[in-house]
């Protein structure tokens, strides 16, 4: 689909400089531009590439000033990053654009269905389910009983969401989410033996959170496992049973909450980080890669290692376990030392 840089404009609240009836059907980056491309320039890294670049059009600030004649348009706005951000939204929701009921979904009698929705072929959505307004369902995903999905929420191919399971407005959960499976829970027995503990409470997961490709939510032994508004979780993400994320906290790739956690709200949690079961992290929390969490921390702490500690801190352990041999040497010699004038 072509557009003409001056709708583009519009969308950005830019201005044009250079010829304002180009057309533009795809995006690019900047150094691997190409005729009809959009690119954007956001990096000063990248400044060298506006000068031979083949993309038709270059977002660019309102205050860069070209040191070299350009061969191509620029579209000034105040932000290109974020402009290119907004871009590239618009673009995937006109890819995504979906509507309609396949032939192939299965859908229970007592189920209901908002307007607008997508609901692709072989999915399948329990009884007594809800669906929210403009909600796209995506091939070969589930959703069980009494679940509910709000408004403008999209689960790709092959998301699993359980009985009893509620998901708000405005949520993207990627394809291989599961939400809902039972808690990591089993009673040790008398002859060695775990008995299952059933695990009978939920998960809540509030508005505009984004799950990653292959996390998995676990449901509550009681009450709810609870996702607040605004968390982004990466993909392959273990969220335990029971455990309560704060608002707008990011969490990376192979991090993992265990049972009964509690992590505050804006905190940044690194890839690879495990946190123990039972215990508070506060809020503004940022949790380096890596990082072991075993006991509760404050707000607005940065904490690295494991066992995790304040990061000033386990920096400079560091430093003393990088010289320890040294150290020890300079121990062994001044031992030796003073064994030789006790000596004499």
């Amino acid at each position: 689909m072509k557009f003409n840089i001056k709708q583009i404009a519009a969308i950005l609240n830019g201005t044009i400089e250079g010829n304002d009836n180009i057309e533009v059907w795809k995006l690019c980056k900047i150094e691997e531009g190409e005729p009809g491309g959009l690119s954007f320039l956001a990096n000063s890294k990248y400044t060298n590439y506006i000068y031979d670049t083949k993309a038709s059009a270059v977002i660019v600030s309102n205050a860069f000033v070209p040191e070299h004649p350009l061969q191509t348009t620029l579209l000034r706005v105040a932000d290109p990053y974020l402009a290119f951000a907004t871009l590239l939204k618009t673009y995937n929701e006109m890819q995504l654009d979906k509507k309609g009921v396949d032939k192939l979904a299965y859908i229970a009698p007592s189920a209901t269905i908002g307007e607008g929705c997508y609901i692709g072929p072989f999915a399948y959505i329990g009884e007594n389910a809800h669906i929210g307004n403009n909600v796209k369902i995506y091939p070969q995903t589930y959703v069980g009983d009494n679940s509910t999905i709000g408004d403008n929420s999209t689960l790709f191919a092959g998301v699993r969401v359980y009985h009893n399971i509620v998901i708000g407005s405005r949520c993207i959960l990627h394809s291989g989410v599961v939400v809902g499976a039972d808690g990591f829970g089993f009673a040790p027995t008398a002859d060695g033996s775990y008995q299952k503990i059933d695990q009978i409470g939920n998960v809540v997961i509030e508005d505009d959170v984004e799950i990653g490709a292959n996390t998995t939510v676990d449901r509550a032994t009681l009450g709810s496992t609870i996702i607040h508004r605004g968390v982004k979780l990466d993909n392959l993400c273990q969220v335990a049973h029971n455990v309560v994320v704060g608002e707008s906290t990011v969490m990376a790739s192979q991090s993992g909450i265990a049972g009964s956690g509690k992590v505050g709200s804006h905190c940044v949690i690194a890839g690879q980080v495990g946190i123990v079961g039972h215990i508070e992290i506060g809020n503004h929390v940022t949790i380096a890669a890596q990082s072991g969490v075993t006991r509760n921390f404050p707000d607005n702490v940065t904490i690295l290692g494991s066992p995790a500690m304040d990061a000033i801190k386990q920096r400079k352990t560091y430093v003393y376990e990088r010289n320890l041999e040294q150290l020890y040497k300079r121990v062994e010699q001044l031992e030796k030392q003073l064994k030789e004038v006790k000596g004499n």
